[in-house]
């Protein structure tokens, strides 16, 4: 049975089961992740950006003989942003390949279409089913970046702490839990704007407005995702003239997730970027005593960053793909199928 599904009122059993359903994915599909937790995790699947909307479906197993509902199989959710769809799908493995993902993207596809959207974008694993099966579904890749992990069981502190001391004179760098302070987010948001350092995908767009960057910010801590920002700060002007950001989920809070990495132009060569991210690595064994690792994303054509990262001890690990479809294409090929 498929049915649409709020996670602000679904039943803790549900979230449970939809867990469940997530750890047994990560376990075949990406079993060097973390399980994740049920800490925050109806606030993750509930709470969006201002003027963003994320509409969600369960496929649910039939009731037991006793009459105890049956467990979440599957689930598919749709954010609306923009001008696009941003599909997620779930399915357990013991139901894969009966035609359950297919009906849930269907079942999101019809709709956001109805809400007049023109495309649907997903994130893709490499070297997971998935790719097979929304390429069958008429998916295009559009953007590849690879992820790369840090173990941070193998760091050299010493090494990390001395190469967050190398930043060029006349900079500064301080660091700042939950998020910039009032008085910086304005230069912290001419900074995201004027250029980065990474090439995000138009799935994970960034925030580049101070107003926009607030929202941001209070999401994430709504979500359950306490943020860690490290600044380059140009003495002289007081702008900000590189900065990285790392996220810790309570859902899986022994692996951070790495946010932008920014240099801005006219301050590039000075070792700001090395500098930010080993004095991020550096504040994070202290702050968050319980993380082993940290994963970050980047195109493989961002060369000056990969480089830093490798410098850092960070290991590619597989690709992430990001694939979109004309949601009218989509619609008539998977009606024409059943």
């Amino acid at each position: 049975m498929v049915r649409e599904w709020d996670p602000r009122t679904a039943s803790s059993a549900e979230i449970v089961s939809l867990l469940d359903t997530l750890n047994a994915v990560l376990a075949v599909d990406l079993p060097q992740d973390p399980p994740w937790r049920e800490s925050s995790l109806r606030e993750y699947l509930a709470e969006v950006m201002p003027g963003e909307r994320r509409i969600s479906w369960v496929a649910q197993a039939e009731p037991a003989t006793d009459g105890t509902p049956g467990s979440l199989l599957g689930q598919v959710n749709v954010l609306l942003l923009g001008n696009i769809g941003v599909l997620e799908v779930l399915v357990h493995p013991s139901a894969r390949r009966t035609g359950l993902g297919r009906d849930l993207v269907l079942r999101a596809a019809r709709r956001v279409y109805q809400e007049g959207f023109e495309s649907i974008g997903v994130e893709v694993v490499g070297d997971t089913p998935a790719i097979a099966f929304y390429e069958s579904l008429g998916f295009s890749r559009e953007y590849v970046e690879t992820r790369s992990v840090l173990d941070l069981s193998g760091v050299d502190w010493a090494e990390l702490a001395e190469m967050s001391t190398g930043v060029g004179a006349g900079y500064h760098v301080e660091f700042h839990p939950g998020g910039p302070p009032d008085e910086l987010i304005e230069a912290y948001a001419r900074a995201k704007a004027e250029i980065r350092d990474i090439e995000d995908g138009e799935l994970r767009p960034s925030s580049y407005d101070s107003q926009r960057l607030r929202d941001s910010l209070d999401c994430l801590h709504r979500r359950g995702m306490k943020p860690y920002i490290v600044l380059a700060l140009h003495e002289q002007s007081g702008e900000v003239a590189g900065l990285t950001e790392v996220v810790v989920p309570a859902q899986h809070p022994t692996r951070a997730d790495q946010y932008d990495t920014i240099v801005v132009q006219d301050h590039r060569g000075y070792g700001i970027d090395r500098a930010i991210k080993a004095r991020m690595l550096m504040e994070l064994r202290s702050a968050e005593p319980q993380l082993t690792e940290v994963q970050t994303w980047n195109a493989q054509a961002n060369e000056a960053m990969l480089k830093v990262n490798a410098e850092l001890g960070y290991r590619p690990d597989r690709d992430w793909c990001e694939y979109s479809v004309d949601v009218a294409d989509l619609v008539h090929r998977l009606d024409n199928s059943r």
